[in-house]
């Protein structure tokens, strides 16, 4: 007999076994491939951060939901996570075999659903997608796109879009919108109460509300806590604990400090920026809490704006735009700290500056304070009243008009908005005529941070430097205003102010400031390390009558300094070169101011004559000094650098001066009548 030859049949329908398997393989494989996957970018809203990294404010998607990226999360929160909704989704592949099979032998043996078998992967495909989920068709579509997102993205890049999109209850999305709508917190660290929450809220999250729904979200919390306890995520004595933790009865409103700086902010920059801040959060909230009881009581819808900056480095670390930026009746839309407004008295600092830096006068110099035309104009005193003879430190403490009228016009008017720009301000004069005189009495428009930024040079003994509340774009600006022995004598000055009733004295060197029909009232001031500005007044620019400076804006800018602390930043000591002198043993010229007829005009017989070096020079000293040579004049001769007497009672028409660079240098000789000569030069060692 012959045997059947079965062996060829086995293996041929083994091959055709494994070639359907092959080709239904491939044909899966294939069906994955080409599933079309749907934006996988999701929007999230910008955010604008302080300098320790907290949130100072967020905002809203386009569509108005609340959904950031998500931030540093508590790992126990993540293990919870995983635990109660997919134990197995570090190692399946978007579908979970295991649990399909589970859910369907419930349904067997029960008759109805028990469980779902839906993966974290299979949540995001749905939240993604935002179809339905109830139909078969609805869960196998699901199942192919978390197939066809696992072969795409990492289980990490899953997650994370899960901890943006899961929902949360009205328009919160996402792990990090919750946590800070429920609790007030980042989900860095999270009780065993507040994770169980926030892992049952988006099974559903409407009928499981806390605010709305507090018995159905303390269910829903209790029965995760029980299955992380049976799981063993979680203790028994910890499980209890949290049972008793209350839920949350309202939503928190999400951080919103400094509002106008960060509306700016984020209008600036593209949206789901993170922007980063030198904003510091505790003195922000300081400065807004003392701005909103500055306003308290006041008539009129006053408002208040404040700038606070560390001149060392140009960080802004506090800055409130009005009182309440949600009060309509105040404008509290309007952001007061960049609104260009009067200054008031606070420029007079900056003309005495340069009139010392010049050599036109020195602290102890004395000027008249009497009735005098400039043309047209007579100016007066705030209180119309005449000091007669003063000198120049009584002059500015008790901020007259008329000696800083006659600085103005021996300076020339244009001088002080050029030193504003030098300052990276941009003062707003209020025409295109060239400035007037009034300009040094608050004739001009400029915002409060380019004035605290202004006065932030003043602190820097001349050195100017950009103010910023962006991380990492504060930065020094080139050139000077003028000298440090200038700058240090208004500074010194300044200082000496009597603070207003309850302020520490000697804190800080500082200046008020009172617009004309008392539209603006005004207080800037800096120590060793800070610098701040105050402006109180009403938005629309209507007068408050009996507003001044000194009563409303100056207690609130030293209590602003007190937020800073006990410790007192000192201001610098005199520069080697400060002229420290009574009047009586100043240099001849410097004894008495002359007007600009006196002091500067070259066609006056016998005026001193700078031959060398010339205007504008370049000169190259090499270490050896640098050579001046003059003719007329009377002598004695006082050859000024930078404002500081170098050389007194000299004779001589040529000298060596010691000045060996580098840098600029504005030279001054007065001689014996008072007759002036300036040059401006660059030495090069």
């Amino acid at each position: 007999m012959r045997r059947p030859r079965v062996r060829p049949r086995l293996f041929f329908a083994a091959a055709l076994g494994l070639a359907l398997v092959a080709g239904g393989r491939d044909a899966f494989d294939d069906w994955v491939a080409t599933t079309p996957l749907p934006p996988l970018r999701v929007p999230v809203g910008t955010e604008v951060l302080a300098r320790d990294g907290s949130l100072l404010r967020a905002f809203a998607v386009a569509d108005g939901r609340w959904r950031l990226a998500p931030g540093p999360v508590d790992q126990a929160y993540l293990d919870a996570l995983i635990a109660y909704e997919d134990r197995r989704f570090r190692h399946h592949a978007g579908v979970d075999p295991w649990a399909v099979l589970r859910a369907a032998g419930q349904v067997v043996w029960n008759g109805h659903v028990v469980s779902g078998a839906s993966t974290l992967t299979m949540q995001v495909a749905r939240l993604l997608e935002d179809g339905p989920t109830g139909t078969l068709a609805g869960k196998a579509r699901q199942a192919r796109l978390a197939l066809a997102l696992e072969r795409k993205l990492n289980k990490d890049q899953i997650l994370d879009l899960y901890l943006r999109l899961a929902p949360y209850g009205g328009n919160i999305e996402g792990l990090r919108a919750a946590a800070l709508a429920w609790f007030g917190k980042e989900p860095r660290r999270l009780t065993p109460a507040q994770t169980a929450l926030l892992i049952a809220l988006p099974q559903s999250p409407e009928t499981r509300r806390p605010d709305r729904h507090p018995r159905a979200a303390k269910e829903a919390r209790d029965r995760v806590l029980d299955r992380l306890s049976q799981a063993g995520v979680l203790t028994p004595d910890s499980t209890f604990a949290a049972r008793a933790e209350p839920i949350p009865a309202q939503r928190r409103a999400f951080p919103a400090l400094a509002p106008h700086l960060t509306e700016r902010l984020s209008a600036a920059a593209p949206k789901g920026t993170r922007i980063e801040t030198s904003i510091d959060p505790q003195l922000q909230r300081a400065a807004e809490k003392l701005a909103r009881r500055a306003v308290r009581g006041q008539v009129g819808q006053v408002s208040v704006a404040m700038v606070l900056a560390d001149h060392q480095t140009g960080e802004i670390l506090a800055e409130v735009g009005g009182a309440a930026w949600t009060d309509s009746a105040r404008a509290g839309f309007v952001d007061l700290s960049q609104a260009p407004r009067s200054p008031g008295s606070t420029l007079k600092p900056f003309v005495y500056a340069l009139a010392f830096d010049d050599g036109l006068a020195h602290p102890e110099t004395l000027i008249e304070d009497r009735p005098i035309a400039f043309g047209p104009w007579r100016p007066q005193n705030f209180d119309r009243e005449f000091r007669g003879t003063v000198t120049m430190r009584q002059a500015l403490t008790l901020s007259l008009n008329i000696p800083v009228v006659s600085l103005t016009e021996a300076l020339g008017p244009e001088r002080l908005p050029a030193s504003l720009r030098r300052a990276g301000a941009q003062p707003a004069l209020p025409s295109s005529a060239p400035p007037g005189l009034a300009v040094s009495l608050g004739g001009l428009g400029i915002n409060l941070q380019d004035l605290v930024q202004a006065y932030a040079a003043l602190a820097r003994l001349g050195q100017p430097v950009a103010l910023s509340a962006e991380a990492g774009r504060a930065h020094p600006l080139e050139g000077r205003l003028f000298g440090a022995v200038a700058a240090w004598q208004v500074g010194e000055i300044l200082s000496r102010l009597a603070p207003p009733p309850g302020g520490t004295p000697n804190r800080i060197a500082y200046k008020t400031g009172t617009s004309y029909g008392h539209r603006d009232a005004l207080a800037v001031g800096f120590d060793g390390h800070h610098v701040a500005g105050v402006w109180m007044g009403r938005a629309d620019g209507t007068p408050v009558p009996g507003a001044f400076g000194g009563d409303l804006a100056a207690p609130v800018l030293f209590e602003l300094f007190d937020r800073l602390g006990p410790e007192r930043a000192q201001l610098p000591p005199p520069p080697p070169a400060t002229l420290l002198l009574p009047n009586a043993r100043l240099p001849q010229p410097l004894q008495r101011f002359r007007p600009r007829d006196a002091a500067f005009a070259e066609t006056v017989m016998g005026a001193p004559e700078v031959t060398f070096p010339p205007d504008g020079a370049e000169v190259e000293t090499a270490g050896q000094g640098l050579v001046v040579k003059l003719r007329g004049g009377e002598p004695p001769f006082t050859w000024l650098a930078n404002g500081a007497p170098l050389l007194v009672g000299t004779r001589a028409r040529e000298t060596v001066l010691n000045l060996s660079g580098p840098g600029y240098v504005s030279l001054t000789v007065l001689d014996a009548q008072g007759r002036a000569a300036h040059r401006r030069v660059v030495l090069r060692p």
